[in-house]
């Protein structure tokens, strides 16, 4: 036996999910993804989504709606006779009509131990915050912000120089696994829910361009989080002196150095310990505009840092 189900995703977060669902023997009626977007320096290529890609490799339909709020998107979906919807960061907004479109509901596979980090960004939010442990959940969608029914958990630790794109490469794949193991349960009439609760509720609001600058009068472990939290996207960012003129350069790893103090903003040594409220960080990988990431060793090669400059 196995499920029809209709799988709705669009990064490759949401890949492993569908492949590991299909290798499972599950049938996958239709996937349903963003529309390809511009790409290329001038847009003018149209690309699919990591999981459009993905599903045509399988095989199976895919659908690319701009609303799923129209009825005939909505009968359409319904037509499918699917036992579930399975939702993996899909960014769409699912109407009732859909949550309601499948025989057994929609489920979502959610980055954060919920009701902590409900939204759009939990691991860079986890990280940001100074979490030692997350998670990934199932959950039974409702009409809420996350805020469905969980069915199952596997949490995960958070390594003290654990960047977001370590941690989402290690919860994409988690969460495949969990899915299958839901699913295999929701089979078998066995797939138990527990309504969240609403303490310690957090919303992991997205990630907005104005926020990513280092801010150096922080406390060494607040700019450390700051800058792992947004590795290796979008990038936290500081400006630093090339010759007569400054230069916005990505700050892409760091470590802490708690052994170390200076006036905020300003380098201690030769090896990029930078000051800050409390503390100092060190860093480790960096990235200058339209150059590849670099390790610091290699950055100061082409940038003198002298003890004493100060980075903005």
């Amino acid at each position: 036996m196995s499920l029809r189900l209709i799988f709705m995703g669009t990064p490759d977060f949401s890949v492993p999910t569908l492949q590991a669902l299909s290798a499972a023997g599950h049938e996958i009626a239709a996937v349903y993804s963003q529309p390809p977007r511009p790409a290329g320096r001038r847009g003018l290529e149209l690309t699919k989504s990591p999981v459009h890609q993905a599903a045509e490799a399988l095989g199976i339909e895919v659908r690319t709606p701009k609303s799923l709020k129209g009825e005939d998107e909505q009968k359409a979906f319904a037509d499918l006779h699917a036992d579930a919807a399975i939702v993996v960061a899909y960014g769409l907004l699912l109407p009732k009509a859909i949550l309601e479109g499948t025989r057994r509901g929609a489920f979502n596979a959610h980055a954060s131990l919920l009701p902590r980090w409900r939204g759009a960004a939990p691991i860079q939010r986890a990280i940001m915050a100074g979490d030692r442990e997350t998670g990934m959940m199932v959950m039974k969608m409702d009409e809420g912000l996350d805020t469905g029914p969980v069915a199952m958990t596997e949490k995960c630790a958070i390594g003290p120089d654990m960047t977001a794109g370590e941690l989402h490469d290690a919860m994409k794949e988690m969460g495949a696994g969990l899915m299958v193991r839901a699913m295999a349960a929701l089979e078998a009439g066995a797939l138990s829910l527990t309504a969240q609760g609403e303490d310690g509720a957090t919303y992991a609001k997205k990630i907005l361009k104005d926020e990513t600058r280092v801010d150096w009068a922080q406390t060494a472990e607040t700019v450390h989080n700051h800058i792992r939290g947004l590795a290796p996207f979008p990038g936290a960012w500081c400006e630093m002196p090339f010759g007569d003129k400054d230069e916005r350069v990505k700050l892409l790893r760091s470590t802490l150095q708690k052994d170390m103090s200076g006036e905020a903003g300003t380098v201690l040594d030769d090896a990029l310990a930078i000051a800050c409220d409390s503390g100092a960080v060190r860093l480790t990988q960096l990235q200058r505009a339209g150059g590849k990431p670099m390790e610091a060793r290699d950055f100061l090669r082409g940038a003198k840092l002298e003890r004493g400059t100060r980075l903005s």
